[in-house]
């Protein structure tokens, strides 16, 4: 029972976060910057969640220079720090697939050959393992798009998977996007 509470628990969490911390954001940049506005000519709706939204691009912006990644770099660092959220934290990283080394949920990013159609599958490498009799198998966990934790895990033989160098960070948010942000 329990690991059924919590493997559901956390596939809700999986597919909650992006989209809720989505809402959340734009509602408190909303709520902030709609007193910049109130009673000026630009006092009419959707103005605030107009700059809302330029405020995540110049986010994004600032993140993806070099002084933004080195930045970055630093609160991530200190976010490590803070006993209780660092936890939170690290864990939340892993989930969306910015986890590294030996620590992170996803080792790497795989194509599997579907043997019937030809069609490669995205997958993402958890563990390797040997079964008996049957030798090594990756678990790969085949998420599915647009919401990754509605996937299924399978044990595949290594000679069935096609090696890939994209992060999974980049795979995970090409799901998200249905592919319209690239691989």
């Amino acid at each position: 029972m329990y690991k059924h509470v919590s493997k559901c628990f956390l596939a809700g969490l999986v597919a909650a976060l992006p989209v809720g911390a989505l809402i959340f954001l734009i509602v408190r940049l909303d709520q902030a910057f709609r007193p910049l506005v109130k009673d000026t000519p630009l006092d009419h709706f959707g103005v605030s969640l107009i700059l809302a939204a330029l405020a995540i691009y110049l986010l994004g912006l600032t993140v993806t220079t070099f002084v933004g990644k080195w930045l970055w770099g630093f609160v991530d660092h200190i976010l490590h720090q803070v006993p209780g959220l660092a936890v939170l934290y690290g864990t939340l990283k892993q989930i969306l697939g910015y986890g590294t080394g030996k620590d992170a949920l996803f080792r790497n990013v795989v194509f599997i050959k579907d043997t019937a159609t030809g069609a490669l599958e995205l997958g993402l490498v958890t563990e390797e393992m040997t079964l008996e009799n049957q030798g090594r198998r990756l678990c790969v966990f085949i998420p599915g798009s647009p919401n990754p934790a509605l996937g299924r895990m399978v044990l595949v033989e290594p000679a069935r998977i096609i090696e890939s160098k994209i992060p999974v960070d980049v795979a995970l948010k090409a799901l998200l996007s249905t592919g319209k942000t690239g691989l």
